[in-house]
């Protein structure tokens, strides 16, 4: 039950904090509309391809849970791989200090002058670091959460009711961080919604972890790219091998059985 909580918490820190980003710039960073695109659909394609990039090091190297949990906290296990220091702060906390603190946004725009001072280096680099670190987040637990949660039943029927609720929780979540967080944002303050995103996404990590000593955790499985990238070298290295059709291992391979 913990994994539909994680997701649901989970979906709307990063629907809230996305689906508007691109009136976030153009108001409180003073980037041009057009910019303010261009980078909205950096970032929707980013959060789009990381689960990609964070299924295949899952299933490679941390499994499932280890992979949503450790990104989810955006930091990677101690003893697995070795960082310089861990990255404390989520990027939706990240996102809320750039509405609360002033020094982290440029000077709003004077009343009816279309000079508005760009944001400084710092300022976009604070900004860009919360939302890469969002992009990352999501690679590694929105769909893990899936194969976790499937991997933890038996039954095809089983499962296959998990999935079904994972995807009702997933589109509820994103309707929802669409609407009401949006509306908070922009009707309330930057400030609030993103602190709501941020109370949503500490949610999906209490929610994750109260589920730790229930979870089934298989170990990884290694990488599939890791098979495919060996045929691909024997092929290239034995292409002008030279074989007798009476050779038994001309139809069934170098050892001679059958498949």
């Amino acid at each position: 039950a913990w994994v539909p909580v994680s997701n649901l918490g989970l979906g709307l820190a990063l629907s809230g904090a996305t689906a508007n980003l691109i009136v976030y710039l153009v108001e409180e960073y003073n980037v041009k509309s057009i910019d303010a695109a261009q980078i909205g659909n950096i970032v929707g394609g980013s959060t789009s391809l990381a689960p990609v990039i964070g299924a295949i090091v899952s299933d490679a190297f941390f499994g499932c849970y280890p992979s949503s949990h450790c990104l989810l906290l955006y930091h990677l296990p101690a003893g697995t791989l070795t960082f310089p220091h861990k990255l404390s702060r989520s990027a939706v906390v990240l996102l809320t200090l750039t509405a609360a603190v002033p020094s982290l946004r440029p000077p709003p725009c004077a009343f009816g002058s279309d000079a508005c001072e760009a944001p400084s280096a710092g300022q976009r680099a604070f900004l860009f670091t919360a939302v890469a670190l969002l992009a990352f987040g999501a690679g590694g637990s929105r769909f893990n959460f899936l194969a976790m949660g499937g991997g933890q039943f038996d039954k095809v029927r089983d499962q296959g009711i998990f999935f079904n609720w994972y995807f009702i929780v997933l589109y509820v979540s994103a309707v929802v961080g669409s609407t009401a967080l949006v509306f908070v944002e922009d009707s309330v303050s930057w400030t609030l919604g993103y602190a709501l995103c941020t109370a949503a996404n500490a949610v999906a990590l209490v929610g994750l972890l109260l589920g730790t000593k229930y979870y089934r955790m298989p170990a990884a499985q290694g990488s599939p790219f890791t098979g495919m990238a060996r045929v691909v070298v024997a092929a290239f290295k034995k292409w002008n091998v030279k074989v007798s059709q009476q050779n038994p291992s001309y139809y069934y391979g170098s050892g001679g059985d059958d498949y």
